[in-house]
């Protein structure tokens, strides 16, 4: 037998190193560099889907089933864990990604994104109403979805820009960008991503330090353009009167009775739920796997269930939150906060929808909703979050280090 003495010291060298933190493979860096309690929340959010999508599944292959076409009752949770199976590659990959190939990523994304986004409502599939999808059978995606995150992390990097050269007007052309997108989504129509995108718009702006009186101005115009969309544009008339005035009849009927069936369906299992596969009012319920699986959760589940739920999707948004509260670079601080920004906005406004607090929308709950795009775009998105929150913590606190004064 070899005596361990006789074994090469490197070779015994590198085997103590393999997992340690003393591992620089690539893998090695990446996995001490990461958040992983950010990519444990995020992988219990993915797990949770899974389960909430088996549980709505039968309610709306049995809606979406017809004389010639018969969709197996645990139809939609396989193509989502097909989904989960494909994106979470793609989430982990991307995490990996250094800052400056990460932000080229996004920068080109964004572009190639916005110019399919202008083609949509040329060429679109048309659903429910509404063109907001490209592609035919399995390959067709939503541009939108994918826009978020890239759109988010270029105005980052633009408001970024204003620290070396103040006299960028970075304000004027972000607001360019944000009102062509808002104007390409209204087209298809698209309201409640609208509403997203200007919604994160102005976060970074606020978190930037924009001069108040330019927040302010930006500020006053917010009412100015409800009153204009509820005058001009059907879409949002539609909406606002379906929530504000639930006795009346017209096309914002058909949205009063979504909400109205999602907060009965939210409010059937009471505080524990009827239990897995016990759920009777969901079959009445219009998306069940999508924008009104919040309901099916809690019916199933129970409000308990919901509160834990939502106290995850906070708990991610404080956690990117504190730890960008000693982040010195610029870029990665607002990528960081606008991404985490739409991600808590987009799960608020989900859950505000289920629980008729906001009107119909058609958000989808991130990384719970059954859905490829949302599911390949949200793993961008969190991807991207997780590769600029990457830090080495033992880097800041080794006494050979200096940080020089600029």
């Amino acid at each position: 037998m070899t005596d361990a003495r006789q074994i090469n010291p490197n070779l015994l060298a590198r085997v103590r190193q393999r997992g340690g933190r003393g591992d620089r493979s690539p893998l090695g860096t990446w996995f001490w560099d990461i958040d992983r309690v950010l990519l444990l929340l995020t992988l219990v959010l993915i797990a949770i889907g899974l389960i909430a999508v088996a549980a709505a599944s039968p309610a709306s292959a049995v809606r979406y089933s017809g004389e010639h076409r018969h969709i197996a009752p645990l139809y939609y949770f396989w193509r989502q864990a097909m989904w989960v199976g494909v994106s979470l590659p793609i989430l982990f990959g991307v995490s990996m990604l250094p800052v400056g190939a990460a932000r080229r990523m996004a920068l080109i994304g964004a572009g190639v994104c916005v110019l399919l986004l202008a083609a949509t409502p040329l060429i679109g599939v048309q659903v429910n109403g509404a063109r907001r999808w490209l592609g035919v059978g399995i390959a067709q995606f939503q541009p939108s979805e994918f826009l978020k995150p890239f759109f988010i992390v270029a105005v980052a990097w633009l408001l970024s820009l204003k620290v070396r050269d103040g006299d960028l007007p970075v304000v004027t052309i972000t607001a360019a960008m944000t009102a062509t997108v808002g104007g390409l989504l209204m087209m298809q129509p698209d309201f409640g991503q609208t509403i997203i995108f200007c919604t994160v718009w102005m976060a970074l702006l606020v978190i930037a330090g924009t001069p108040t009186k330019v927040l302010a101005g930006l500020v006053a115009c917010v009412p100015v353009g409800l009153v204009a969309a509820y005058l001009f544009y059907s879409t949002a008339r539609n909406r606002i009167d379906a929530f504000l005035f639930p006795d009346a009849d017209g096309t914002g009927a058909s949205d009063h009775f979504q909400t109205d069936a999602a907060h009965a369906t939210l409010s059937a299992g009471g505080w524990t739920g009827t239990g897995p596969g016990g759920g009777h009012v969901k079959f009445g319920l219009p998306e069940a796997h999508t924008d009104y699986i919040f309901s099916v959760i809690g019916e199933e589940f129970g409000l308990i269930a919901c509160a834990v739920i939502a106290l995850v999707f906070l708990a991610i948004v404080v956690r990117v939150f504190v730890k960008l509260l000693d982040e010195t670079d610029e870029f990665r601080l607002y990528a960081a906060a606008g991404l985490a920004t739409q991600f808590g906005a987009q799960a608020l406004v989900s859950m505000a929808v289920n629980t008729g607090l906001a009107p119909s929308k058609g958000m989808t709950l991130p990384f719970i909703s059954y859905g490829g795009s949302s599911m390949i775009a949200l793993s961008i998105g969190m991807g991207l979050l997780l590769a600029f929150t990457r830090r080495n913590p033992f880097l800041t606190r080794s006494p050979y280090v200096v940080r020089w004064s600029p």
